[in-house]
């Protein structure tokens, strides 16, 4: 496998690889080729780990509608893959196909499949090529992710308010009894001086409210969450391929 010089790929390099995730890789410095079939297998990244050159495959890398670049390879895959220093050829540079089968391992492609990537449908020419051509088209994948939405929490504080109650209140009074001088009562009538002045006194009571606070339980509070199903609508851009044929319009038949 030797480093590629081709317009098919060349507007690829200089531009920035990205994880379909959106996270950043690094920027794509070089393109590689394979010695047999002439297409490119894979590119040299300047990661951002370090400033080491790693080898992505080619395989699955897709342009993003910004004119960067997108594979579904993990940052962290591509920070692990077996580092390789392409030896010096006199074509240039080369990577040996050990080299090459050791990064296959590590990115779990076969070299079958990469190879088939790299020359069927590519374009009208090739050795492969055969009658149909594949439309493809974008689909949006919709799931659901667990977030924070909030949070509640119970807090007592304390209120004084004013509160009325009726008491029932009871109190003496006074009145004035008169009884006739009777057999019974003659003798406690006759007791004492015939005339004199006196003085006779009676305690009179009463009730009075008295007002005092206790604390008693009344209810116990505690916080229960529960799930509510909900339906909400999502919209996304997806791309879609068409095909149109270019032929030859038959005159009319006289």
């Amino acid at each position: 496998m030797t480093e590629v010089d081709t317009r098919y790929f060349a507007d690829w390099a200089g531009h920035t690889l990205y994880h379909t995730s959106g996270e950043k890789i690094g920027r794509v410095e070089e393109l590689w080729t394979d010695d047999d079939q002439g297409r490119p297998t894979w590119l040299t990244v300047r990661s951002l780990f370090g400033g080491r050159d790693s080898l992505v495959p080619v395989l699955g890398v897709r342009p993003r509608d910004d004119g960067d670049l997108e594979t579904a390879y993990s940052k962290d895959l591509i920070k692990d893959a077996p580092h390789v220093e392409p030896n010096p050829t006199a074509e240039g540079r080369h990577i040996d196909e050990s080299e090459e089968e050791r990064l296959y391992r590590h990115y779990q492609v076969p070299p079958q499949m990469a190879r088939q990537e790299e020359t069927t449908g590519r374009d009208v020419s090739g050795p492969t090529t055969d009658d149909a051509m594949t439309r493809s088209e974008e689909r949006l994948r919709v799931g659901t992710e667990q977030r924070e939405r909030g949070r509640a929490r119970l807090r007592k504080y304390v209120v004084t308010e004013t509160e009325q109650v009726e008491v029932p209140v009871s109190r003496e009074e006074v009145r004035l009894e008169r009884e006739p001088i009777t057999d019974a009562n003659r003798h406690q009538a006759m007791d004492g001086p015939v005339i004199s002045e006196e003085e006779h006194e009676v305690v009179l009571r009463e009730e009075r409210p008295v007002v005092d606070t206790e604390a008693v339980p009344v209810e116990r509070v505690r916080l229960a969450k529960e799930q509510v199903q909900d339906t909400e609508t999502v919209a996304g851009e997806v791309r879609k391929e068409r095909i149109e044929s270019d032929g030859t319009e038959r005159g009319p038949r006289g």
